[in-house]
């Protein structure tokens, strides 16, 4: 439901034409729901690579029997961009259930829930702390509100209540400082890579779902980026599937 509704604002923030229609026929109601049955049936080989590598190849081919060659590379390559951050980064998280780590079955849901916790407190005290002692910006064309301050902050604070939460993770507690550190910056950098899009576009926010906090991609850009970094690294040191 997520990568349904962070999609859909992604190509209504991307205007479309009707050569891109199957295409898109194709992403909502194809593409996207193999992909996290994909993870239901714990079929891993195909999870990781049906959007960056079979879509990758089918939507390009979609559109070109459409007949329109009108900004195709863009249109292609922006119906590309956005399903691999709706889709493909964010079924990460849920991907996170079918690990297989000994001596931790059936807590995975943990894992899942340290991942989103750190990354959106990351979020919430780089604002905290951007306001407070916040001097310096970023990237001030990208996103003026994040600052040196808040970034150095909100992560060394976001760290430190990861590290504290060793105890509902496999990992002992240096590992969780270092998986904390990690998922932060990987939050960081998906706010910022979005905020980037959302200033080419023109647009504050990329929906208006959430009152007063924008959409739902608004809410969870930071956890895009961060989940398919989570999910290798805890796969590839933890995980026997």
């Amino acid at each position: 439901l997520l990568s349904f509704l962070a999609l859909r604002e992604f190509v209504t923030l991307t205007p479309t034409r009707r050569g891109d229609h199957r295409s898109l026929l194709f992403t909502f109601f194809f593409l996207m729901p193999l992909q996290y049955v994909l993870i239901g049936i714990q079929w891993y080989g195909l999870f990781s690579v049906m959007v960056p590598g079979y879509g990758f190849l089918c939507f390009p081919t979609v559109n070109a029997l459409q007949g329109d060659p009108k900004q195709f590379l863009e249109r292609t390559a922006k119906l590309q961009w956005a399903t691999m951050v709706c889709v493909y980064c964010l079924s990460h998280a849920p991907a996170l259930l079918m690990l297989q780590i000994p001596g931790y079955e059936g807590e995975n849901a943990k894992l899942l829930l340290f991942m989103v916790l750190v990354v959106q407190l990351s979020d919430v005290l780089q604002y905290v702390w951007g306001k407070t002692t916040g001097r310096r910006a970023v990237a001030p064309n990208i996103s003026p509100n994040k600052t040196v301050e808040g970034l150095i902050g909100g992560v060394a604070s976001a760290t430190i209540i990861g590290t504290l939460l060793w105890w509902a993770t496999p990992f002992h507690p240096f590992v969780a400082w270092l998986m904390a550190l990690g998922i932060s910056l990987a939050g960081f950098a998906g706010g910022l890579t979005m905020s980037a899009i959302k200033r080419d576009r023109g647009v504050k926010d990329y929906g208006t779902l959430i009152e007063g906090h924008g959409g739902i991609l608004d809410r969870i850009d930071s956890i895009c980026f961060a989940a398919p970094l989570f999910f290798h690294v805890v796969r590839f040191f933890y995980s026997t599937v």
